[in-house]
C-alpha cells in the first residue's frame, strides 16, 4: 500500500475494533448427550445439503468414538444462532455426525447401517465389533457425558463477518469441493442465489448437455458450479484474472450480497429465461456431446471439457435471440458447425493443453465461437 493510502495507527486500531464489535460470540461446553437431545428436538440443526457431505469412513468414525472413550482432546465445533436457543452447525460435521451415527440418530446412506458398529479402533482394539447399546454401561455413560466446546456466533452478529469467518474455517480436514463449501457458507449472506443455481442445475436440457460429467463430480456439486460459472463469465468476465476458484466465489458473494461494495444486482427472472434458452439450443444442436472434444477420427470423446463449456455457452450469448430450438434445420446446421469447430486447429489451440485458463485464451475461444455461429446465421 502506498504511503498516501495508509491511515494513522489510531484510525487503523479504531477500524479493527469496530469490526470486532460486530461479531457477537459465546462459548459453551455441552455434553454429547445434550447435543443429541437438542438434535432430536430440532434445536440443533444440520442443513440437509450439508449433512450429505458426511464422508468419514466407518473406520474413521470408530476412531473418533474411541478418542471420546479415551477422553482425548477434540477441537471445538462452530454453530450459528438462528434464533434464541436454536443452533445450526457450520463446522464440525464429521465429528458430530459420527457421534449421532453411533447413537443411531443420523439419517445415513443406504450403504451404511443405522447403528455404527466400531471397526477401526487401533488403540483399544477390543472395542471393535461393539455398537453403543452393546458397550458396558460405564462406557455408555462416559460417552454421554463427554463434552465438546461449542463456539456460538450470535444472531446479532454482522452477517458479512459471520460469512467470512466461516469461509476461513477448516472444514474438518475433509476434501470438500469448492462448490460444496460455497453451498454451506453462502447462506450466511443470503441463500436466494444459491437456491437459484441449484434449481437451474436440474434443468433437463442443461443436465443432458453435461451428462458426460462423472457421477463423482456431480456428487461434489460440480454441475452446480458449472451453472455458477456460466453466470460469472456471462456477466462479470471482465473481473476474471486467471484463477477460477476465487473468481466464482467472489461473483457468488457479490450477487448474494448486492449491498456490499461492488455488489451485483441480479435479475433472476431474465437470467433464468436466457439460461434455459441457451441450454435448450445446445441440447437440440449437440445434446450430450455439446461440450465433448472431437478426436482425430472425427468422433466425440465422451468427457466434458471445461474450455468447450465456457467458449460455447458464452460465445452464443449475443446470438440467443436468433437461435430457435424448434427450428430443426437450424439446429442441425448449428450442431454440424460446432462439431467442425471442435476439429478446427485454431479452436484446438485455444482450448486444448495446459495453460488455457488465461484471460486471453478465454476471450479468444469465446470470440471464435461467436464469429463462426454469427457467420452461419448471416449466411456466410
Amino acid at each position: 500500500m502506498s504511503e498516501e493510502g495508509k491511515v494513522s495507527p489510531a484510525e487503523l486500531i479504531e477500524k479493527v475494533d469496530s469490526k470486532i464489535e460486530l461479531v457477537r460470540t459465546r462459548s459453551l461446553d455441552l455434553s454429547f448427550n445434550e447435543l443429541l437431545d437438542m438434535y432430536n428436538n430440532n434445536e440443533f440443526e444440520i442443513d440437509p445439503d450439508y449433512q450429505r457431505l458426511f464422508r468419514w469412513s466407518e473406520e474413521k468414525e470408530s476412531r473418533f468414538i474411541e478418542s471420546l472413550i479415551l477422553e482425548m482432546p477434540i477441537p471445538p465445533i462452530y454453530v450459528v444462532e438462528k434464533q434464541e436457543g436454536i443452533y445450526e452447525l457450520m463446522d464440525g460435521l464429521q465429528r458430530i455426525s459420527s457421534y449421532l451415527h453411533f447413537r443411531g440418530a443420523l439419517e445415513v446412506k443406504e450403504d451404511r447401517d443405522k447403528y455404527l458398529r466400531l471397526s477401526g479402533c487401533d488403540i483399544v482394539k477390543e472395542l471393535n465389533g461393539y455398537t453403543f447399546e452393546e458397550l458396558p454401561k460405564v462406557l455408555q455413560i462416559k460417552l454421554k457425558r463427554n463434552f465438546i466446546r461449542v463456539e456460538i456466533i450470535r444472531k446479532g452478529s454482522d452477517q458479512r463477518l459471520r460469512y467470512y469467518m466461516f469461509k476461513r474455517l477448516n472444514t474438518g480436514g475433509e476434501l470438500l469441493s469448492e462448490q460444496e463449501i460455497r453451498n454451506c457458507t453462502i447462506r450466511l449472506l443470503d441463500n436466494k442465489f444459491n437456491d437459484f443455481i441449484i434449481n437451474l442445475s436440474q434443468d433437463t436440457h442443461f443436465q443432458n448437455c453435461i451428462s458426460h460429467l462423472s457421477e463423482e463430480k456431480k456428487e461434489q456439486k460440480v454441475d452446480q458450479e458449472y451453472v455458477l460459472k456460466y453466470f460469472a463469465f456471462k456477466n462479470s468476465r471482465d473481473q476474471y484474472k486467471k484463477n477460477i476458484t476465487p473468481f466464482l466465489t467472489e461473483y457468488m458473494e457479490k450477487v448474494s450480497d448486492p449491498t456490499q461494495e461492488g455488489g451485483i444486482k441480479f435479475n433472476f427472472e431474465e437470467e433464468e429465461i436466457v439460461f434455459r434458452s441457451t441450454f435448450a439450443v445446445l441440447d437440440k444442436a449437440l445434446g450430450e456431446n455439446a461440450f465433448d472434444r472431437v478426436n482425430q477420427n472425427g468422433n466425440f470423446v465422451s468427457s466434458l471439457s471445461p474450455t468447450h463449456y465456457d467458449s460455447i455457452t458464452i460465445g452464443i450469448q449475443t446470438l440467443i435471440p436468433k437461435l430457435h430450438p424448434e427450428d430443426t434445420e437450424q439446429m442441425n446446421n448449428l450442431g454440424e458447425l460446432l462439431k467442425d469447430l471442435k476439429k478446427d486447429k485454431d479452436f484446438i489451440g485455444v482450448t486444448a493443453g495446459g495453460g488455457k485458463n488465461t484471460v486471453n485464451y478465454l476471450n479468444n475461444r469465446i470470440s471464435l465461437v461467436r464469429e463462426k455461429v454469427g457467420g452461419m446465421l448471416n449466411g456466410q
